[in-house]
């Protein structure tokens, strides 16, 4: 991969590709071809953002070999998520991770200054949509954004999330996880004044049918601004928030 760059960068300096030539070639250059996964070196040249590790269904000895090829590559911090707590042991013993079992997530390298424009706010209905939090705040932070955390702010207790008014009104993005009927997205939707993030989660009983309820309750909100991930997607949440968060300034 080193050598392709270089031979980019060369035809450039002696006049056989425009700019415009090689940045193309460099935002499709080739991927690690491991055979059971073919690593994407070059994402962050595309999307601005590195490749992520997901864990689930991937046994210690493949996600080792995925962890190899980034670092080989010069990515120095990766994410690693839905990662399960016997498969972050084992990876433990031959790299430095960090894990987060509450959000299962793992860490390699170090979480970044923030970079963001502003602050990205992440509210839960409920302490039970804490994990599907977690994932979206470390893989916003992982990507250079200050997080506000405020957990347990459902609608059940209207107060508790109006007394954060001020957190609200002044972040930049605001990922909204709640399960059960899913309204904490419409209401924070009709109080804030920037993108609103929405994430069902599977919490509820059974006519919530693991976070289906949730999911269209959210997809008919009546809020502008306020968009909708999978169920129990905070790692999405979390990217497109940081998306967001380094476009522009908030005016």
């Amino acid at each position: 991969m080193k050598t392709d760059i270089k031979n980019i960068l060369i035809d450039l300096d002696e006049g056989r590709l425009t700019v415009d030539e090689a940045f193309l070639k460099l935002k499709t250059a080739p991927f690690d071809d491991l055979g059971y996964a073919k690593v994407d070196l070059h994402r962050k040249t595309r999307q601005g953002m590195t490749e992520v590790i997901y864990g689930e269904g991937k046994n210690s000895e493949q996600i080792i070999g995925i962890i190899e090829s980034l670092q080989r590559n010069n990515q120095e911090n990766i994410l690693i998520t839905r990662l399960s707590k016997k498969s972050a042991t084992e990876i433990a013993q031959v790299q430095p991770l960090k894990y987060r079992e509450q959000a299962r997530v793992g860490i390699i390298g170090q979480i970044p200054s923030p970079t963001g424009n502003g602050k990205i706010l992440i509210a839960t209905g409920g302490t039970s949509d804490i994990p599907v939090a977690e994932e979206a705040a470390l893989t916003a932070e992982i990507y250079g954004n200050e997080v506000i955390r405020l957990y347990d702010v459902g609608v059940a207790g209207l107060h508790r999330l109006l007394s954060h008014i001020d957190e609200i009104m002044s972040a930049s993005v605001i990922i909204a996880i709640a399960g059960m009927e899913g309204a904490l997205a419409s209401v924070i939707g009709g109080l804030a004044d920037c993108p609103v993030i929405a994430v069902p989660t599977s919490v509820g009983y059974g006519a919530s049918f693991n976070g289906l309820a949730a999911l269209l309750s959210m997809l008919n909100s009546c809020a502008s601004g306020v968009s909708v991930v999978n169920i129990d997607n905070g790692f999405g949440a979390g990217y497109l928030a940081s998306m967001i968060n380094h476009m522009g300034i908030k005016q």
